[in-house]
């Protein structure tokens, strides 16, 4: 079994589990997405350790280690997490994503080798060069992302588990559009699109002026919804934790005394989760 497979297993069982118990998840995506009360961008890294934990707490037959931005030089693939299989003990590194429904960027292409790439052919590209672009090296870091990406719609207060399915989405394209910049969008792009002329994901320029948050690989939640598979089975409800709000206001007040106490009450907490879910050892 390869990485690729490997992330295909896990995330069965993980939607497997989150079927059985959808209470554990619905209470951890509501405890994230509180921390939006905190501040806009708090909860994205916070969900890298709330997820890690969630696995090493319910999912046994795996275990999770959060990768940390100190390490970013030193990564060799985006990654947030790496996920080990104690079956297999092979490592799966995920990048996970905590966005609002809509532009979700996959990959930062770091190198800017998909834009100029893409600017070799004369659009609109259809056909047999389809294949070609799919199968060159330069997109096959398509394949080699593990992207878990959290999906909130604050409005709605619905929140959602996609998964970017890449082979459904790569079989799928049969033209490729380059789309001058304009309006609210600051550079060009290249869009792909299935047989119906329907949205599937985009390459954005990637040159010196854009920065690591506006190129490389994107996809929409909205328009092209259909390329992404749901761990949630769907929206799922979540609500505002305001007691988490204040535990973490004391707790930036408070000794390592009192967080030492409090954390051996939560872990009593879990334990009691544990054996409402029928998940203790």
């Amino acid at each position: 079994m390869d990485k690729k497979e490997a992330y295909k297993d896990f995330t069965k069982r993980f939607k497997l589990l989150i079927s059985k118990h959808p209470d554990l998840i619905t209470t951890t995506l509501s405890n994230i997405f509180t921390m939006r009360l905190i501040g806009n961008k708090t909860h994205g890294d916070l969900a890298e350790i709330a997820i890690a934990e969630f696995i090493n707490q319910y999912m046994y037959d795996f275990r999770s280690i959060h990768v940390g931005k100190d390490n970013y030089r030193s990564k060799t693939k985006e990654e947030d997490i790496t996920i080990i299989s104690e079956l297999t003990k092979i490592e799966i590194p995920v990048s996970l994503k905590a966005y609002g429904a809509g532009p979700l960027q996959l990959s930062t292409d770091k190198n800017n080798i998909m834009f100029p790439k893409l600017e070799q052919y004369k659009t609109p590209i259809e056909g047999e060069t389809i294949k070609q672009i799919c199968g060159d090296s330069v997109f096959s870091q398509f394949e080699d992302i593990n992207v878990l990406s959290l999906i909130y719609d604050e409005k709605k207060m619905q929140c959602n588990i996609l998964v970017f399915n890449s082979d459904r989405a790569s079989s799928a394209v049969t033209c490729i559009d380059y789309i001058e910049s304009g309006k609210r969008r600051k550079y060009p792009i290249y869009r792909f699109f299935d047989a119906n002329r329907e949205y599937v994901c985009e390459v954005r320029y990637g040159a010196a002026a854009a920065n690591a948050l506006q190129r490389g690989f994107w996809a929409n939640t909205k328009l092209g919804f259909k390329y992404f598979d749901s761990i949630t089975d769907g929206w799922i409800d979540y609500s505002h934790n305001h007691i988490l709000v204040k535990l973490f206001s004391h707790a930036l007040v408070s000794s390592s005394a009192g967080h030492t106490s409090a954390l051996e009450k939560i872990k009593e907490d879990i334990v009691v989760l544990k054996k409402k879910a029928g998940l203790s050892k």
